[in-house]
């Protein structure tokens, strides 16, 4: 499912900045990067099954594994973890009422933290 007019996609900004402004909204993007690309991941574990909220971006510039990049951010998904197959995002899955409303206000809140940053 992806969160559309969230306006995430809009922001670029330092990595530096990124990853400390995602770790302090529990958003972790651990060993998912390479050297253009980063992923941050916030899972939920619910009576539902597991799912993944997910806010991706690539390097305009820079090297994500120097720490030295400026990343633009993409349309945040959210996704359902089957396993042992991995994360499924189509808009034939069902997600709980609940869990999107929490992830839109984590959303909310990152874009606010973020913005204040962005290029």
């Amino acid at each position: 499912m992806k969160f559309e007019n969230t306006s995430i996609e809009t922001l670029h900004m330092d990595l530096n900045r990124l990853d400390e402004v995602m770790e302090a909204n529990s958003m972790i993007r651990a060993g998912q990067w390479d050297y253009e690309r980063v992923t941050y991941d916030h899972k939920f574990q619910i009576r539902e099954g597991t799912y993944y909220l997910r806010v991706q971006g690539y390097a305009t510039q820079g090297d994500v594994g120097a720490h030295d990049a400026y990343i633009q951010l993409m349309t945040p998904i959210l996704g359902k973890h089957y396993y042992p197959h991995g994360v499924e995002y189509g808009e034939d899955e069902y997600f709980p009422d609940h869990l999107v409303n929490q992830c839109q206000q984590m959303l909310e809140k990152i874009y606010k933290d973020l913005s204040v940053f962005s290029d």
